[in-house]
């Protein structure tokens, strides 16, 4: 009987291109089938065809899901960098952080900033920025709104002394073991260098939230670099200099170190990290303004110990 069929089948040689011809579901006809050839030696069985085409159907679709899968991973993290590099373009396009202090950025210009925000912010690469590595470091301000510390140092400034004899060159943030330390660098007549620092605590409040509480204020000493003071007020700088020497001790090392005013319980805020990774932090408060800062210095490695876990 097993002779009989013989030549409804092909031949053991072109057996491979018979199991070739099969497509991936075309199982259920070999199943049980076993062709023997006149000497009585078994060819192949339907059964174990059977098993290799099932086989060889489920690697292909893990091996085509793996593919997909590395080419979606890629194409979105170019995605990212090219929004990253989209954002920090439009910073430059802007006039940067002095245009920001100084009020000379136009709508357009703030718009267009926000818009690419936006778009970074739904590429945000870190589930829970609260408690990652990334966080902790030195970073610089690119981009602040209402309600930021980075504002509120800027009217210090600015509602003091005029534009022409003050501004605010940079604002920088450490952060680091559960604190934050803002300093607003400023200059005063191009030619006297003073720092504001602003001392907070921070606390986790859940993967994205935070609170930050103000601690105190240092407004230290200015710095003069006595080489670029204009000739008409030399005369000035040098009486100034001998009035602070001939003050009592406690006063002048006092006017030395600086003027410190406490601020604990005075002031808090919520914010919420929307975006972080190696290179930038965006942080937005409970009205939702976004807050963008660069890092300066070299970039954690991804594999250290992420910070305390918040208890809910």
């Amino acid at each position: 009987m097993a002779c009989s069929v013989q030549g409804l089948v092909p031949t053991f040689s072109g057996l491979r291109s018979f199991y070739a011809s099969f497509p991936p579901s075309s199982t259920t006809s070999l199943v049980s089938t076993t062709i023997f050839p006149y000497n009585g030696r078994k060819i192949y069985s339907g059964r174990k065809i059977s098993r290799k085409l099932e086989d060889y159907r489920v690697c292909r679709a893990m091996v085509q899901q793996t593919v997909q899968g590395a080419s979606a991973t890629y194409a979105k993290e170019m995605e990212r960098l090219s929004a990253k590099d989209s954002l920090l373009l439009a910073f430059k396009d802007a006039g940067g952080f002095e245009a920001l202090v100084t009020g000379k950025m136009t709508d357009m210009q703030r718009i267009d900033v926000n818009e690419r925000i936006t778009g970074l912010e739904r590429l945000n690469p870190t589930p829970r920025p609260t408690t990652s590595p990334f966080l902790e470091g030195q970073w610089t301000f690119e981009w602040f709104g209402s309600g930021s510390p980075g504002l509120l140092a800027a009217k210090f400034i600015f509602e003091r002394f005029p534009s022409t004899l003050a501004n605010l060159s940079r604002l920088d943030l450490v952060i680091k073991d559960g604190y934050a330390k803002i300093t607003a660098n400023m200059k005063l007549l191009n030619s006297i260098e003073s720092k504001f620092i602003l001392s907070t605590s921070l606390s986790v409040e859940g993967p994205l939230r935070m609170k930050e509480e103000y601690v105190e204020g240092v407004l230290e000493s200015p710095k003069v670099n006595e080489e670029i003071i204009p000739e008409q007020l030399r005369g000035a700088y040098g009486q100034a200099v001998s009035t602070v020497q001939q003050l009592p001790v406690p006063i002048r090392d006092a006017m030395t170190s600086g003027l410190t005013v406490p601020l604990s319980g005075t002031f808090q805020r919520l914010f919420m990290i929307s975006y972080l990774d190696e290179e930038i932090l965006i942080i937005r408060d409970t009205s939702g303004v976004p807050e963008i800062l660069t890092r300066l210095d070299a970039p954690p490695s991804s594999l250290a110990d992420p910070v305390a876990e918040y208890e809910s």
